[in-house]
Order: C-alpha cells, then structure tokens, then sequence
C-alpha cells in the first residue's frame, strides 16, 4: 500500500485523524460491535437457510466415513486456511471420534510443483486423481464460487464418484449453478470476512451431525 492510499475502506476511523482517546475507543469499540452484530445475524439467516441442507449432507459424510471414506478440503488465499482448518476438526477433533481428512494445500511441496509443472488450474484436481476412492467426499471453500481450479477439482471428484460440497458466498457463483455439486451452502453476503466467518459455521455444523451419526452407530 502507498503513502497516498488509505485504510478508510476497513477502518474509517483511523484516517479521520481522531485526536480523542475515548472518542477513538468509542469508534473502535461500535466498529467491532456493528461487525459481530452482522456476522450473527448472517450466522442465524444461513443456518435458517441451509440448516436442513447441512444435516443431510453431515449424515452422507458419516455413511462414507463408516465405509472407509477420506475428506478432502481445498481453497485458495484465506479459503485455503479455512480448508486447514476444517480437516483438522475431523482428523483431530477435540473431542469425539476422528476421522481421515486432508486439506489439499497443506503440502507445500506439492503444490508448487504442481503450479510449475501442470499449472496452477490443475493443483487440486490432480491431487484428487491420485488419491481420491469413490467413497471419498471433497469440500471446496470460495467466497467468489468462481475459482478455476476448484472447479476443475469439484469436476474430477464428480465424475469419480466422491461426494462433493462448496462452501460459496455473494450469489454462489458459478458454484451455485454447476451439476458437480452435490451440495452449496452459499453465504449471501458482500464482505469475505463475513462470508468466511459463517464458512466456519457451516463446516462446524456439518463435522457435528457427523459426530451424532457416529456416535449412534448410523449411517
């Protein structure tokens, strides 16, 4: 960023030259509150929207997770941390019963290699040819829905049989449209930070219907 740009997009209150503590506190304590205020009530119209949804595909999880199946996750940028994330709840969940999962960015080595070699459109679909089962299940995380390369992903893990999620905001994009989904939760709204706050939301729902299935013993 240069020294003619600004902050005033995220924070307007730091290039106002505020002078006050206390009315700079104030500003600083509305801005967060007015932004915790939109992410629940975000939270709350996406599980009202897809609650339903979400348990439908946490019970298919559980099935192919009791069959020997793997979760794959993949995103690009900040998705690519939420993917992270969301395999290390089901691999090592802090309580319950763990389960395989890989997040597909993980292994840096992998995918450079693949960027330089095949390209980068290619680094997740390639990795679902070489280790994915029929019985396996891939999310991919996008708060455009319109990345190329988990298109292709999602394209690969279709038509090898794998149960396939996405985790979209704005409209969807192009993931609220393709056939190679079988499930999109996508968060209505035009701010990423909120949109991956309620990705969090949705994954932690969907690892926590997969706990009740496999605690219960059903698929």
């Amino acid at each position: 960023m240069s020294d003619t740009e600004t902050t005033n997009f995220l924070y307007p209150f730091i290039d106002a030259e505020e002078t006050d503590a206390d009315s700079l506190l104030r500003d600083l304590a509305s801005s967060a509150q007015g932004k915790a205020t939109e992410s629940a009530r975000l939270q709350r119209v996406s599980m009202e929207e897809w609650g339903e949804q979400i348990r439908a595909a946490g019970q298919q999880m559980a099935e192919r997770f009791q069959r020997g199946g793997r979760l794959y996750t993949f995103g690009n940028g900040g998705s690519s941390t939420d993917a992270a994330t969301l395999a290390t709840l089901f691999s090592r969940p802090a309580r319950g019963r763990p389960v395989a999962a890989w997040s597909l960015a993980a292994d840096q080595a992998v995918v450079t290699a693949l960027g330089n070699d095949v390209g980068f459109e290619l680094i997740f679909s390639r990795q679902i040819i070489a280790h994915s089962k029929p019985v396996d299940i891939a999310i991919a995380l996008s708060t455009s829905g319109n990345s190329d390369d988990l298109m292709t992903a999602l394209a690969e893990a279709k038509k090898r049989g794998l149960l396939t999620i996405g985790f979209a905001g704005h409209d969807g994009g192009r993931m609220a449209t393709t056939p190679d989904l079988d499930y999109c939760f996508t968060i209505r709204s035009q701010s990423i930070h909120r949109i991956q706050e309620s990705h969090a939301l949705v994954g932690y729902r969907l690892w926590s219907v997969v706990q009740d299935q496999l605690a219960g013993g059903r698929p």
